[in-house]
């Protein structure tokens, strides 16, 4: 009589073991995690505070970042997609979760995410508390993962950044951008492959540039000046702008006033992408966008360097235009 197979989790495909000398490794930079649930102490003297959430991932930079096996930077990534949404509110990060999800764990490359996920949230003064990793055979392809994250964080009600002060005249500044950051490539992956990825590598994996702590910094410094924040993420400086715009205001830019990184214009000849294309599409240079009461303008733009004044508010009817 034919013996039965005897199965196992980690003959099915997850290696319990190797999960668990994550954590291990994890443990050395953040002695904390590892429990059910992460603690966070809630800040004290707020007199109205609001806790804010965003959750957010980085698209398909992730295929770029696994063909090059380059895994350092792209949980900086993560967590800038996170906290760069959350102050545009006004609000101080205070801890970020993270979900990775593979199809076989590989205990090297996870380490250099999550490493990067500690980083991001050093430069973002923020905590990360804890997170899910989810080996799943079968659903993901060799080499494969999958990142998201998660952010919290608190403002006081007095301290919001609310838009509805934002008037014609208002100037915009913009904060330059390390790159193409984490949204546009579906697009940049087409129009780059094989040798010519790799020669544009260290350009398209690049870091997403984290805007908090200085922006933090001139909210404090300048209070009620900065009336709208607009993080430039999928859908380009067309799309984002708008969404602190009252309905009776245009923004215009001046394109001649902030350099075009060659990342850009590099896309652009390659696709024949059109202008309105790249405008919708990608941040072309600028991560960050505020918009600034005019007397305050000058001094705003000083505790924000490098920034650029690029435009004004103008009346109209909620849209971007370019001169």
């Amino acid at each position: 009589m034919a013996t039965k197979k005897s199965w196992t989790y980690k003959k099915a495909g997850v290696d319990i073991v190797a999960g668990d000398a994550l954590v291990d490794r994890i443990k050395k930079r953040l002695p904390a995690i590892g429990d059910f649930a992460g603690l966070f102490p809630f800040p004290k003297g707020l007199k109205n505070p609001f806790l804010v959430g965003c959750t957010d991932g980085v698209g398909t930079k992730l295929k770029v970042a696994q063909e090059l096996n380059h895994h350092d930077t792209i949980g900086i990534d993560l967590v800038a997609m996170n906290v760069n949404d959350l102050i545009c509110t006004g609000a101080r990060p205070l801890f970020f979760l993270d979900y990775f999800a593979t199809g076989r764990l590989d205990v090297g490359v996870a380490e250099r995410v999550i490493n990067g996920m500690i980083d991001g949230c050093k430069q973002a003064g923020c905590a990360l508390i804890g997170g899910e990793t989810a080996e799943m055979p079968g659903f993901y392809k060799p080499g494969e993962y999958d990142l998201a994250g998660f952010a919290v964080g608190v403002v006081d009600e007095p301290q919001r950044v609310r838009n509805e002060t934002i008037r014609p005249g208002d100037v915009l500044l913009g904060l330059p951008s390390s790159g193409v950051h984490s949204n546009g490539y579906s697009l940049v992956r087409v129009l780059f492959r094989g040798a010519d990825l790799k020669k544009w590598g260290t350009a398209l994996l690049a870091p997403t540039r984290i805007y908090v702590k200085p922006v933090l910094a001139a909210l404090a410094k300048f209070p009620g000046s900065i009336k709208g924040i607009a993080h430039i993420t999928g859908g380009g400086i067309t799309e984002n702008v708008p969404r602190f715009l009252p309905k009776n205001c245009d923004a215009v830019f001046h394109l001649a006033t902030w350099p075009l990184p060659d990342v850009f214009a590099e896309i652009r000849r390659r696709g024949n992408v059109s202008d309105d294309e790249m405008h919708r599409t990608f941040n072309m240079g600028l991560g960050l966008v505020v918009a600034v009461a005019p007397d305050k303008a000058a001094a705003v733009k000083k505790a924000l360097a490098p920034c650029y004044d690029v435009g004004r508010v103008e009346k109209g009817t909620r849209i971007v235009r370019y001169r």
